[in-house]
């Protein structure tokens, strides 16, 4: 129990002076996910993040959502190159043209998944066997970039024709849908994380 006012320790990545930042960590990244919109959302975003900071996307998270149809990947796999062009001049999301079209292909390819496996949710889940990894990271420098199922998810998505999910991408992709554990073992969600599981 924290007395009160007292600040609880967090992973050292998590700044407390952006609000929305610290909200991401402390709500939402590493917790369990099986809803397919948000997969699809975090697989886009984790993608639109390659080369820029967490704090750009957190602050365009808004634009996306409403830009790509709350991230239903049937509405999405429908956008048609104009649509793609509007989406290019939307200064609420980044408008890089590989970015925004790897995020139409890849609703298609979501949809083809769910054909095959019946979710999105089952197929990437099946990259951990179902269930949470929970590591045991004492610092940030421990965790690493990628890891053996990350790569291999890459792999396979690849081959299923996504686009923008290297073996990185899929790590943090992973991280942020709770596939992982990957809160340090001294932060305060790491206990309650591993609960969700």
């Amino acid at each position: 129990m924290l007395a009160f006012g007292a600040v609880p320790r967090r992973c050292e990545w998590a700044p407390l002076d952006i609000p929305n930042y610290l909200a991401y960590h402390d709500e939402e990244w590493g917790v369990p996910s099986h809803d397919d919109a948000r997969l699809f959302e975090m697989l886009t975003l984790e993608g639109a993040q390659a080369g820029l900071s967490w704090s750009t996307i957190l602050n365009k998270r808004d634009g996306y959502r409403r830009a790509f149809a709350g991230f239903e990947a049937a509405k999405v796999a429908r956008f048609t190159p104009a649509k793609v062009e509007r989406l290019l001049a939307d200064p609420a999301i980044v408008r890089n043209r590989l970015k925004v079209e790897s995020a139409v292909n890849n609703a298609a390819r979501v949809l083809e998944v769910r054909r095959e496996l019946g979710s999105l949710d089952a197929y990437v889940w099946s990259f951990v066997g179902g269930r949470p990894k929970v590591n045991r990271w004492e610092r940030m420098s421990d965790l690493p970039a990628e890891t053996e199922e990350s790569r291999a998810m890459s792999k396979d998505l690849k081959r299923r024709g996504f686009r923008f999910v290297g073996p990185t991408v899929c790590y943090a992709f992973m991280q942020a849908t709770g596939m992982v554990n990957d809160h340090e073992v001294g932060c305060f969600r790491y206990r309650q994380v591993s609960g969700c599981a």
